[in-house]
């Protein structure tokens, strides 16, 4: 059905990203000199925890949601941000203001643990309080992919139980996602598809992951996937929308039958997916539910800014 694989992270090159400035620890600084210690929690055990956001014409996007998520999980991790909610905020506006962004800019928000006394995993390691870097960079999603769609391919690499690790926890450790998409680009698709541990469909390994039978909208129970800031207002948006929304299990049965699938995240908002583990969904284009759920988001997004 396509030539090459895409992602829902696709967007149009742009040479400002060469350029930019990023905050790192207090300081605002060229890409070039952004640099942490090779000691620092996050690069020598993925210890640390993050937002992704987005920039439209001004306005973050639920920057307060977001920013609940974070907290949250600062809570869970035990990892100290060091700063409030307000200075975090500002530290977002001033990375914005120092490259001159106003509109189309992805924003990541990184904490870890931060730089440790030794090569060990002990938290008691951290001595120096946390990191905070923040990336911002010109970036429009690519508005070719509703037309092309995404591929995938289910894997068997699941999200585990939070016996292992909470799946709604948005933490730097992302191994188990990058294996499953290494596994699903090798079957020949451009995400993976992955299961809970009792084998019903869950969540892909960078979005979240709905389907449409019959003018009713589902997606998983949200047990084993990524608490999803999108996910949660497209369930909205469904409700006030009068579209019958269901947080339930099913299986590929179920899904393989769709008459619609969609993937939702910060970046691509909705992105459409046409094939699945070789079978065509649906028509094998954008469908109608779809289109309304991707307007109804557009709308909200400036509701949001107003």
């Amino acid at each position: 059905m396509q030539d090459s694989h895409i992602s829902t992270h696709d967007a149009a090159a742009d040479d400002r990203n060469d350029h930019i400035k990023i905050y790192v620890d207090g300081r605002i600084v060229p890409r070039a000199e952004a640099v942490v210690s090779v000691y620092d929690s996050g690069f020598m055990l993925g210890d640390g925890i993050w937002e992704g956001l987005r920039l439209y014409e001004g306005h973050i996007a639920f920057f307060d949601d977001h920013l609940d998520r974070l907290f949250e999980a600062s809570l869970y991790t035990e990892i100290e941000i060091g700063m409030d909610r307000a200075a975090l905020k500002q530290a977002v506006w001033d990375t914005l203001a120092a490259n001159g962004m106003t509109t189309d800019v992805h924003i990541r928000l990184m904490v870890t643990r931060g730089r440790k006394t030794k090569p060990f995993q002990h938290p008691h390691l951290s001595m120096f309080g946390s990191t905070i870097v923040i990336i911002a960079e010109h970036s429009k999603p690519d508005e070719s992919v509703v037309t092309r769609g995404i591929r995938l391919s289910t894997v068997p690499h699941h999200r585990g139980l939070p016996l292992t690790q909470d799946a709604k926890l948005n933490s730097h450790s992302k191994l188990n996602c990058i294996i499953a998409l290494n596994h699903a680009v090798r079957a020949g698709a451009d995400e993976a598809l992955m299961l809970d541990p009792f084998g019903f469909v869950n969540t892909t390994n960078a979005c979240n992951f709905f389907i449409v039978k019959k003018g009713s909208v589902w997606t998983s129970t949200g047990d084993y996937c990524m608490n999803g800031i999108t996910r949660q207002k497209v369930i909205d948006l469904c409700r006030d929308l009068e579209i019958p929304v269901f947080e339930r299990n099913y299986s590929l049965v179920d899904t393989y039958g769709a008459d619609e699938a969609f993937l939702t995240g910060t970046f691509g908002a909705q992105t459409p997916v046409f094939e699945i583990d070789g079978r065509v969904i649906g028509d094998g284009v954008a469908g109608p539910v779809f289109a309304r759920l991707r307007a109804a988001y557009k709308a909200l997004i400036k509701a949001d800014a107003a």
